[in-house]
């Protein structure tokens, strides 16, 4: 499932494709959301704003499409009439004069006022957006600290939207390696050196990956394992899938545990359990 980062990529790629441009045609694969396809013909797409793992896309009438890509949607811009060659689904679709925007596979697409926005169930729940400049490390550590979640182990609570916006699958391993704790432990477990490094890495690493297109590792390590001809899902990410492989900093084998139905990676020395 894209994360926050790829999500605020794709957004300033539609944005860059589209806003500021009149809507030739607009596609809907859901019946309820046919009616509107009227409606949007014609209009001029304003803005499209990341929310977490969901973003929308406004037009100038006061509408915005809200879409979220679960597990498997994906966002393709491309020069009218050069649809792409696939099997996937697709689901909704803008045609300006200079580009198209297509999103395959989502199965998450509502229309809604532009005002409704902040109401929306799932953007009404998110926690700070990790990729947020102005959030900081001292609220990260306040919340995680905070009487709703300092009770929960990592592994669950790092997938909650509700309390961290945007973090998914692969920056859960990652942050949590680089705060040096254990998946399975909880905030009141922990030192406040660590609740400390979490913040720090809670929002350091979704910015960088964002930056750096998914590069979660040190990046000068990153440049040196690629110089080196490595694969780039070997020095991508410190731990992220790296199973059996050395961990970066001790050189002990990364393990894979299943925690909240979904894989997590750790290094047993670094993050110990106890």
């Amino acid at each position: 499932m894209p994360e926050g980062p790829e999500i605020r990529r794709a957004a300033d790629k539609i944005h860059r494709a589209l806003a500021g441009n009149r809507a030739q045609d607009v596609f809907f694969a859901f019946d309820h959301l046919k009616p509107y396809e009227d409606d949007l013909v014609g209009c001029t797409i304003t803005q499209v704003i990341p929310y977490g793992k969901a973003l929308v896309t406004a037009f100038d009438n006061g509408l915005g499409v809200y879409s979220h890509n679960q597990l498997y949607g994906r966002w393709v811009i491309c020069k009218p009439q050069a649809v792409p060659a696939t099997g996937r689904q697709l689901r909704f679709a803008i045609h300006t004069e200079l580009k198209w925007a297509l999103l395959y596979s989502a199965s998450e697409i509502e229309v809604l006022a532009l005002n409704q926005v902040p109401q929306h169930p799932y953007i009404a729940k998110l926690g700070p957006d990790t990729l947020d400049i102005t959030v900081t490390p001292d609220q990260v550590a306040a919340r995680a600290l905070g009487v709703a979640f300092q009770r929960r182990r990592f592994a669950g609570l790092l997938l909650d939207q509700g309390f961290l916006g945007g973090i998914g699958n692969y920056l859960r391993s990652e942050i949590l390696y680089v705060a040096g704790i254990h998946p399975n432990r909880r905030p009141m477990d922990c030192h406040p050196t660590q609740i400390d490094a979490f913040a720090q890495a809670a929002l350091a690493l979704p910015q960088q990956s964002y930056r750096h297109r998914g590069i979660t590792n040190d990046l000068v390590l990153a440049a040196h394992l690629k110089a080196e001809g490595q694969r780039r899902r070997d020095y991508r990410h410190w731990v992220f899938g790296r199973l059996g492989q050395p961990c970066h900093r001790c050189g002990t084998a990364i393990q894979k545990i299943i925690l909240s139905g979904r894989r997590c990676y750790v290094c047993p020395v670094c993050q110990p359990s106890g």
